[in-house]
């Protein structure tokens, strides 16, 4: 979550009367994230998150966002869910922007992870994954492997600026993963993007998932991999097995991973780390100074693709084969 671009409150007040959403009392902007622009709304009547998508979101895509929150809420995921407008579109337009009204979700997000919350976040993407099952509507994964070269070719020749050595090495890489990514294993709808900061809890026990402007149709096992690296590394680095442990052992207790899932799990957590690495550049390298908006250090997903390179099995993660 972030905010680029701006709101006049007459404009949002006049937004609101076309929804069933009561009077606005007050808004504010949500700093974190760096995708599009949010604001928690205080109305006559609930709590909602207000959001304008940003150019980076195709408005083509919102249909499947959208819908796929329905979509898991009706088979029993706890998720925000877009709020119609009283014409029965989800869809409205705000400040030159396309915009959704969103259901507020109670909870926060943890700031210091443990092995327990873990493996309920291990069990909660594994139900998403299940629930997923007969979503209609498609979406590649633009940000999957296919896509790593064209968002690298955006910060290649800057890349040294941030460690000297960078472009060798990314390079190299990328080569790696195009030769020895894996093909055939079970796919569906995946969050993409479910870190600590998409997962809210109420003391220990976990109240939903959220943000689900990342998911998309790919491999199932590489959305594990994505939480592996999000949720499973300590501040200073340091992969914590246990966490890892928890983590896996929570999602096979409602889906069980395959032999052949388990066998790419290295791989698809070296390619994952250099997804959110290459983004993470991108953003570092041109997000405009003065944006409402926390930048996260590429550097941190360099170190942990640097990890994942010395792993062997998937029994380093704490997985138990």
């Amino acid at each position: 979550m972030a905010v680029y671009t701006d709101i006049a409150e007459d404009d949002l007040k006049w937004f609101l009367t076309e929804y069933d959403a009561g009077s606005l009392l007050s808004y504010k902007g949500i700093a974190e994230g760096v995708e599009n622009s949010n604001f928690l709304l205080h109305t006559s009547k609930e709590p909602l998150i207000l959001t304008l998508y940003e150019k980076r979101v195709e408005k083509t895509d919102l249909p499947f966002f959208l819908g796929l929150m329905q979509h898991l809420a009706a088979r029993g995921l706890s998720c925000p869910l877009p709020l119609p407008r009283r014409d029965g579109a989800l869809l409205g337009s705000l400040s030159g922007r396309p915009a959704a009204l969103i259901s507020f979700l109670e909870g926060m997000w943890l700031r210091k992870p443990e092995a327990k919350h873990c493996r309920e976040v291990g069990r909660a993407l594994a139900q998403m994954h299940v629930a997923g099952d007969g979503f209609e509507l498609k979406r590649p994964n633009a940000l999957s492997i296919d896509g790593w070269r064209t968002l690298w070719e955006k910060s290649e020749a800057r890349a040294d600026e941030v460690e000297p050595g960078l472009q060798h090495e990314i390079r190299g890489e990328l080569d790696f993963l195009s030769a020895a990514w894996p093909k055939g294993l079970p796919a569906g709808v995946i969050h993409a993007d479910l870190f600590p900061d998409n997962v809210f809890f109420l003391g220990d026990q976990l109240s939903g998932l959220i943000d689900f402007y990342f998911a998309c149709n790919d491999l199932l096992a590489y959305d594990v991999s994505i939480c592996l690296n999000a949720w499973c590394f300590e501040k200073d680095g340091a992969y914590n097995i246990t966490k890892g442990t928890a983590m896996l052992e929570g999602y096979q207790s409602v889906r069980p991973l395959s032999g052949e899932e388990i066998a790419a799990l290295p791989v698809l957590s070296r390619g994952s780390a250099l997804r959110f690495f290459l983004t993470r550049l991108y953003d570092w390298l041109t997000t405009p100074e003065g944006a409402m908006v926390t930048k996260k250090d590429p550097l941190e997903y360099l170190r942990k693709l640097r990890f994942h390179r010395q792993i062997g099995s998937a029994a380093e993660y704490g997985l138990s084969l």
